[in-house]
């Protein structure tokens, strides 16, 4: 769209891009420009965070602009994208690939303290899961158009950002995941965020199947901006949050800046409060179920009901910092970094153990605490220039790290209070730390990932044969990755481990490293004025799984300044992480334990397993992009993902097999208080091949009432289905996946999700009013304890309590969540806003109570679907100056 028309970018919320917010330079050199509309001067904030997008004049301070905390979509006009692109000057809705720009604004008007789950409230395409399991409960992962956190790539000005250590190690949507946690970046740092909706491993490499988050940070070399933030889970009375962050930049002599931005963040628990099956006095036929309740069980305490506080959201306090800074060194050659640090500690509830469990430690029972002490730290150094040989050119060293200590608070090893503990080494039962006591608090485990990135790009901007303009781009990188686990202290993981979480053992520990290597070219062509084309190519090789070349063709032709059309298709891949490769788990529950074998073990491939191999992808995409009428916009684009050798969750067996497995790899089980076929052994393999097709539409419409204030409305709407396409058999020709497994991969993802902002502001005020609808979730839900024993599994025969082959179907049906904020703005430096989330106290459907694990989990804590925390008020002040 030609640059005399008034082009507003589209947001998933009413608001849009924040004024912009000048980095490293006020001035840049420019270059024939790679697209016919966009020959405006760039913009240095954003031109300098995407390898080789440099300005290498000296840095000055940007212009002060008026302090706002309301913006529209047609300052984005102000904004050049750097992701999914090397060319220069473009903006996302002139990009050839579907982009979309999230201001901080945006994220601070969703009312969420979390950027992860700010980006949820506001981006139709992204989704999180109900609540986490164990571990995975501390940690925040994205989902992205119905694909798991793995497949999505995360870069911090434009550079790679390292996974977090902490995996998901029970089975569910999200099985095997490390992806990058958004939050341990403070949400103050952040400038804006681009969304590339396209498969992208040609340009970025491993993980870019479902898009890339681009988060961009400031940059600004004057001001102050700080922010408190609190509020609570109203309708349940618990659940209290604040948070507390500010940012500021200042000069760094005449020709740098270092802005510096902190954040302290707190949650308590959010317990949404059920009955325990096991507590209530009563229970069905033949149900599995044993009571604890007075009147019923001889000598029984009186347990309150709701002791079981599992379905609940981990507290948590959270401290980060982010240092960015740039100057000038030489005429032509800019010196930059960032410097980011994040400490957590999280405690998640495990389930209840009743009185009977360690009745001389707990004689009212227990309920333990997972907890998690995390350090994350990321540093990034580079140089970059605009003229080595007539290319731009940036030399840059990445260094992160996510480091995690699990540990359990509340607990106790039963079987280190069991008459059978043995002093003796030669014993079954032996105890490191002696019998007759156990600890009630441990550490269980130790995980460490760390990433060392280095890269080296080129860029120019030429004529060829003085007719066709071309952006040419390569460069090279080298990746080290590494991973520890350290093992837990003795009592975490000895007779059966502690209660809750059982830690890992000295078979399950290592230290374990890759080598990749990446080459890649990129050419931006402009074979007619209105047609861009593009080709990019990406060559890496991994020391443990080989060499992958991948390609993507992208174009788009604008039929007139109103009226574009644009198209890709790409080739992707992901390599197993060192985590889906070498981690295991043990978990164990009042009746039951899970355990998730190493790929490689010997127990693993006595079920079945083989190595772990990449993913494969192929993507495609086309769209159209249009303005009908003045200041509205449309954008709309379907896509396919077909997604072979998926790493998920498979080879479950129950009973005495999985027993058998857990077995070999060290551990002992607690025979005496569990049901055998509630035990469980899984692993990871490349056990599915996937199709993911869906559509977004995406449209903002900004209306000037002038005296009478402005109103933006924009609405957004991801359709999505995922279908199994190949299921894979184990070396013993069983399918690696059953009906539960599928479902997590295929319906758990909301069908579709539909976002409808309206923001109004006048004079001093601005009112937000955001609906969000989820689509229908299916997921097939296991048989628990109110299970009938005596009823049996079709298929196998076996009991349908706790069955690994029949399953109940359950479907989350859609919800509408409405989110309110009103705010008002008392002079150029204060505002002040209170808001309600969920105003309507929206929950998700209950479960069937035999589908309920002990009446605990009344929701489906796998579904994406709406959150479990119901309502949620805030109030917030804002000070700029």
């Amino acid at each position: 769209m030609k640059s005399r028309h008034r082009i507003s970018l589209l947001v998933t919320t009413a608001v849009s891009v924040m004024p912009c917010m000048s980095a490293v330079a006020a001035t840049t050199t420019t270059y024939p420009v790679a697209r016919h509309h966009s020959a405006k001067s760039s913009n240095a904030t954003h031109a300098a965070t995407h390898p080789a997008a440099v300005s290498a004049k000296p840095a000055v301070a940007a212009p002060r602009k008026k302090k706002t905390d309301v913006n529209f979509a047609g300052e984005a006009e102000t904004i050049n994208v750097t992701t999914g692109t090397h060319a220069t000057n473009r903006k996302a809705r002139e990009s050839s690939s579907p982009v979309s720009v999230i201001s901080a604004a945006t994220l601070r008007h969703s009312g969420m303290m979390n950027v992860a789950d700010a980006l949820t409230r506001t981006y139709a395409s992204i989704n999180v899961q109900a609540m986490g399991a164990d571990s995975s409960a501390l940690t925040s992962s994205i989902q992205m158009r119905g694909l798991g956190p793995n497949e999505v790539l995360v870069l911090v000005d434009g550079k790679r950002r390292h996974n977090t250590a902490n995996i998901t190690a029970d089975a569910g949507p999200q099985f095997g995941s490390t992806g990058a946690d958004l939050n341990t970046i403070p949400a103050s740092a952040i400038d804006h965020i681009e969304v590339l909706e396209d498969g992208a491993a040609a340009m970025y490499g491993s993980d870019a199947i479902a898009g890339v988050v681009n988060i961009i940070t400031k940059k600004q070399a004057h001001g102050m901006h700080t922010s408190v933030q609190t509020g609570a889970n109203a309708y349940n009375g618990d659940g209290w949050q604040y948070k507390v962050d500010a940012d500021g930049g200042v000069k760094w002599g005449n020709d740098g800046y270092l802005h510096i931005s902190g954040e302290v963040y707190h949650t308590d628990h959010m317990v949404v409060g059920a009955r325990d099956h096991r507590l209530i006095g009563s229970w069905p036929t033949n149900a599995t179920t044993t009571g604890y309740y007075t009147g019923v069980v001889p000598n029984a305490m009186n347990v309150p009901a709701d002791s079981n506080k599992i379905m609940s959201t981990p507290e948590e306090t959270r401290e980060s910092l982010a240092i960015d800074f740039g100057k000038t060194i030489t005429e032509g050659v800019n010196f930059y970094g960032l410097v980011t640090y994040m400490h957590r500690h999280g405690e998640a509830y495990e389930n209840y153990r009743t009185p009977n469990i360690a009745p001389t430690m707990y004689p009212a029972g227990f309920s333990p605490l997972e907890t998690s002490e995390e350090n994350d730290y990321a540093a990034t150094l580079g140089l970059k220039g605009d003229n080595f040989l007539g290319f731009d050119w940036d030399l840059s060293t990445t260094y992160g790290a996510d480091g995690n200590k699990i540990g359990n608070k509340n607990t106790a090893n039963t079987g280190m209070l069991a008459s059978t503990c043995s002093t003796n080494p030669s014993s079954s039962y032996y105890s490191t730390d002696g019998c007759g006591w156990s600890p009630n608090t441990t550490r269980a485990e130790t995980y460490r990932m760390a990433q060392w990135t280095n890269n080296l790009d080129f860029r120019r901007q030429f004529n060829i044969a003085h007719t066709v303009p071309m952006t040419l781009a390569f460069g090279g990188e080298h990746r080290l990755e590494t991973y520890q686990i350290k093992a837990g202290t003795p009592p975490s993981y000895e007779l059966g481990g502690t209660q809750g979480y059982a830690g890992l053992g000295p078979n399950s520990a290592g230290n374990w490293s890759r080598d990749i290597w990446a080459a890649y070219i990129d050419g931006d062509f402009h074979p007619l004025k209105h047609w861009d084309l593009d080709f990019a190519g990406r060559f890496e090789h991994y020391t443990d799984v080989g060499n992958t070349e991948n390609g993507k063709v992208s174009t788009r032709y604008d039929l007139t300044s109103k009226i574009a059309l644009r198209g890709t298709i790409s080739t992707g891949f992901r390599a197993p992480t060192l985590a889906e490769q070498h981690y295991s788990a043990m978990n164990v529950d009042p009746t039951g334990a899970s355990g998730l074998l190493p790929v490689n073990s010997t127990a693993a491939r006595i079920l079945g397993a083989s190595a772990l191999k990449p993913e494969r992808s192929v993507s495609a995409s086309g769209g159209i992009v249009v303005e009908p009428v003045k200041n509205f916009h449309v954008e709309a684009d379907v896509y396919q993902i077909n997604l072979r050798d998926r790493i998920v969750g498979g080879g479950t067996v129950n009973g005495d097999a999985a027993i058998s497995a857990i077995e070999a790899m060290g551990y002992s089980l607690p025979l005496n208080s569990i049901t055998p076929d509630n035990v469980s052994a899984y692993y990871m393999t490349n056990g599915a091949s996937t199709r993911t097709q869906g559509l977004d539409i995406k449209a903002d419409y900004m209306i000037r009432f002038h005296n009478a204030g402005n109103l933006n409305l924009s609405m957004a709407l991801d359709l999505n289905r995922t279908r199994l396409h190949h299921n894979g058999t184990d070396t013993n020709g069983n399918p690696l996946l059953n009906a539960q497994n599928i479902a997590y991969i295929t319906t758990a993802y909301p069908r579709s999700k539909i976002i409808l902002n309206a923001l109004y502001t006048v004079g001093k005020w601005d009112f937000n009013v955001r609906q969000t609808r989820y689509g229908e979730t299916t997921s097939m839900l296991t048989y628990y304890d109110w299970t009938d024993k005596t009823l049996p599994c079709p298929l196998d025969g076996k009991g349908l309590a706790y069955s690994n082959s029949c399953f109940s179907q359950f479907k989350n049906t859609p919800r509408w969540l409405t989110d309110i904020e009103v705010g008002y703005r008392f002079n150029s430096n204060w505002h002040l806003a209170i808001g309600a989330n969920n105003i309507f106290n929206v929950r998700p459907r209950r479960v069937q109570p035999i589908n309920s694990s002990r009446g605990a989990q009344i929701y489906d804590q796998f579904s994406l679907q709406v959150p479990i925390t119901g309502g949620y008020y805030y109030g917030r002040i804002n000070a700029n100056f």
